[in-house]
């Protein structure tokens, strides 16, 4: 049986630098052949030569498996370089319990997504979200994925929608466009997103539009995909060209100067990251915000990996992703995933 991540006792930066300096690094920490996550303890980081640590640190990237620095607000000098070239930094292990018990449940897609966001960083955003829906792709065809369709059982019968699940309206120079599936928590789905491209394609085309503004209706903004969609293309190279021809992200991004997102209740999967391309975020009180696609098997998948980073760093998306905590609105306005809350 393969180690679990939860039980690995974290290494200090004097036991750590040797290995990851050594040939069969990737071997030691990996899903498949050694420890599925890398855990250093930082807070009695003693001094080491700095050319060792620079080269440990650089390996870091190179790891096949999510790095965890468990550091306290304060690092010596020497560490503190090493601390943000971990994938994961974390204060305490109570914040640390919930990422390990993360990878351990989809051990392959904790090491997608952290190389995800590493190869993500500093890249535009279109090769950022060519990125994602790849090993987004990579992961519907993968064990992990399977095994959790495996315990759905058959969509459940639901009462016709009312209406179609976006709703645009025009006042003026300004362009409201309403996710409005209320029966559905406003699931993300194959119609929420044609009718979504649809809307921000026509501001995009319009100069005279200048301001969109983002919502939803009913108990909540938006609660994730649709899963009774899932899996339900014919392939994932399928998938991945579906999701590059009409990405919702793509258009955001390029509209970001001009969008309002204003949200409320829960704010799941896409309901975070597709408002996270906005200029400006409003959030309700009532509003929280949840990235539960590992749980699946799967990373973000509606360009999370590219908007979240932007906003809140490369270490705070993947404590988000690997953990699948919530957080709230006033977490969110203190990390700058949201600007405002009402």
């Amino acid at each position: 049986m393969s180690p679990r991540a939860s039980e690995a006792r974290p290494l200090s930066l004097a036991e750590v630098l040797p290995g990851l300096r050594a040939p069969d690094a990737t071997e030691r920490w990996s899903p498949l052949t050694g420890e599925p996550a890398l855990v250093v303890d930082l807070g009695g980081a003693s001094r080491v030569d700095p050319a060792e640590l620079t080269a440990a640190a650089q390996a870091l990237a190179t790891l096949p498996c999510p790095s965890v620095a468990l550091a306290p607000a304060e690092l010596a000098p020497e560490a503190l370089d090493f601390a943000d070239r971990c994938d994961v930094r974390v204060a305490t292990r109570a914040e640390l319990a919930p990422v390990l018990a993360g990878i351990d449940a989809a051990p392959l897609a904790a090491t997608a997504l952290v190389q995800c966001l590493r190869a993500g960083e500093g890249a535009g955003i279109e090769a950022g979200l060519v990125l994602e829906s790849l090993v987004y792709s990579t992961l519907q065809a993968g064990p992990e994925f399977a095994a959790w369709r495996a315990t759905r059982a058959a969509p459940r019968l639901r009462p016709p929608p009312k209406g179609p699940a976006v709703r645009s309206s025009r006042e003026g120079d300004a362009l409201r466009v309403t996710l409005a599936r209320p029966e559905k928590r406003n699931a993300f789905s194959a119609e929420m997103r044609d009718g979504l491209v649809e809307a921000l394609r026509l501001a995009a085309f319009d100069p005279q539009i200048r301001e969109v503004v983002l919502d939803g209706e009913g108990p909540a903004f938006c609660s994730g995909g649709d899963l009774d969609e899932f899996g339900t293309l014919p392939d994932p190279a399928t998938a991945h060209a579906v999701r590059t021809t009409r990405s919702a992200a793509r258009l955001l991004a390029a509209l970001a100067s001009h969008v309002r997102a204003e949200v409320h209740g829960a704010c799941v999967g896409a309901g975070v990251e597709l408002p996270a391309f906005a200029a400006r975020v409003v959030a309700r009180a009532d509003a929280s915000f949840w990235l539960p696609e590992l749980s699946l098997g799967l990373v973000p998948g509606a360009g999370g990996t590219v908007s979240l980073p932007r906003r809140i760093g490369r270490q705070r998306t993947a404590w988000l992703a690997l953990s699948g905590r919530r957080i709230d609105a006033p977490t969110a306005l203190r990390w700058g995933l949201v600007n405002e809350v009402r």
